[in-house]
């Protein structure tokens, strides 16, 4: 398996697995999958664009140019909170579970956070019934410090989501 940031080349591959993702896991994403369809390829394309702050980066399996997993990075501008950055839209493709992707995009995303300067802290949520995805980011230094309850509705139902910190 690979690891790269994605750039605005790769959005045509980034659109489908987004939509994929919200289509079949609504309850892991605030995003809907009908808000993200309705988005343009060039809102695509701008989302893509790595910045100083901000990047996703993309998994590819061995042998495989498709793309497999992903995870975006975004790090606070203002300066009383830019010691903090998040990690958002976390995802491997169902065919590619279990080959470490999640972990290895996780890792990479964290060695990238430990070298940028004055960064302290990683945040993220996880839906807090998301049992893998909490015991991969525990595993990976990751504590819960809160739990949002009612943090989303999803067809009458709410589902609370689990506050997570890495302090670099």
């Amino acid at each position: 398996m690979y690891i790269r940031t994605l750039t605005p080349s790769d959005a045509e591959s980034y659109r489908a697995l987004r939509l994929q993702s919200l289509q079949q896991h609504p309850e892991a994403f605030l995003s809907s999958y009908e808000s993200e369809a309705k988005l343009s390829i060039e809102t695509t394309r701008i989302r893509l664009e790595p910045s100083d702050g901000n990047f996703t980066l993309g998994a590819f399996l061995d042998g495989d140019e498709r793309l497999a997993g992903m995870a975006t990075f975004f790090r606070e501008s203002r300066p009383k909170i830019q010691h903090k950055a998040h990690v958002y839209a976390v995802y491997v493709d169902l065919v590619a579970r279990k080959h470490g992707l999640g972990r290895a995009l996780m890792l990479e995303l964290i060695a990238r956070a430990k070298a940028a300067p004055g960064l302290e802290q990683l945040m993220l949520t996880v839906t807090s019934s998301n049992l893998p995805a909490k015991r991969l980011y525990e595993s990976l230094g990751f504590v819960r410090y809160g739990t949002e309850p009612k943090a989303m509705k999803l067809d009458g139902e709410y589902l609370d989501e689990d506050l997570m910190v890495l302090l670099l």
